[in-house]
């Protein structure tokens, strides 16, 4: 098992997390945890326009929920909260449904998609998208509601 979802990739993502810390003055602030393995990411965004111009994380999570964060982090900034809907939702169908990865401009995100396998690693891996969903709705940038937790 370990060999399969813990990829050269995804160490590699996870040693290599942009935008640790946390900002000044967010326009809002979320955290998601999971019950299963008791990983916990914090995020902070502004946005600017219906786009996030800034971003931080606070990451205290497995290698999975850290490589999550590390395509977040790389990707977020410049992103509309619709864009991110819409990212998170085809991750959440990749591992919940065996859907595609997401491609384009996100598809770094394939290298997740070994998690499917593995339902116990699939709310780690969502970590970094259930807590930028929740600041977005916080900023109201997304209407409340539309939030899709795969915690389980």
């Amino acid at each position: 098992m370990l060999n399969d979802i813990y990829t050269r990739q995804i160490l590699a993502l996870a040693a290599n997390i942009p935008h640790l810390g946390r900002l000044d003055h967010p326009d809002a602030t979320a955290t998601a945890h999971s019950k299963l393995c008791g990983s916990v990411i914090t995020v902070d965004l502004a946005l600017v326009d219906g786009k996030v111009s800034d971003f931080a994380h606070e990451v205290r999570a497995c290698a999975l929920g850290q490589a999550s964060a590390a395509i977040m982090g790389q990707l977020v900034v410049g992103s509309t909260a619709e864009e991110i809907h819409a990212v998170r939702e085809i991750m959440r169908r990749m591992l919940k449904e065996n859907g595609a990865p997401p491609d384009g401009r996100w598809a770094p995100l394939a290298a997740l998609a070994p998690v499917r396998d593995y339902p116990a690693r699939h709310a780690s891996t969502m970590l970094a998208f259930d807590a930028v969903a929740d600041a977005l709705t916080q900023a109201g940038a997304l209407p409340a509601g539309v939030s899709v937790s795969i915690d389980q």
